[in-house]
């Protein structure tokens, strides 16, 4: 089996962005949305899936990540907008709500 890993970008209702790593993208959605991890994300409320791509090289993704990050903001919401130019919640129907 093949091992899947995600660059992925979340923000929230001000656009606020926060570029992250991850090899399990459902998981680690789930504990931004829940605030389980303290830190950033948590504390500016970025809950949103804006973005995301998948790489099978660990290496590559996180490579991808550290050069995402570099962006200014313009580059990083001009990549957002390339497959989400609403800026939907791409994992808004991921999770069982109450």
């Amino acid at each position: 089996m093949t091992n899947q890993y995600y660059v992925y970008i979340l923000t929230n209702r001000t656009r606020r962005l926060y570029v992250g790593v991850t090899n399990d993208l459902l998981r680690r959605i789930y504990e931004h949305k829940q605030k389980l991890i303290p830190g950033f994300t948590s504390t500016y409320n970025l809950t949103r899936l804006a973005y995301y791509e998948t790489t099978t090289d660990v290496h590559s993704a996180i490579s991808r990540e550290k050069q995402v990050k570099s962006w200014r903001r313009a580059k990083k919401m001009a990549l957002v907008e390339t497959i989400n130019p609403d800026w939907r919640d791409l994992s808004a129907e991921w999770y069982d709500t109450p």
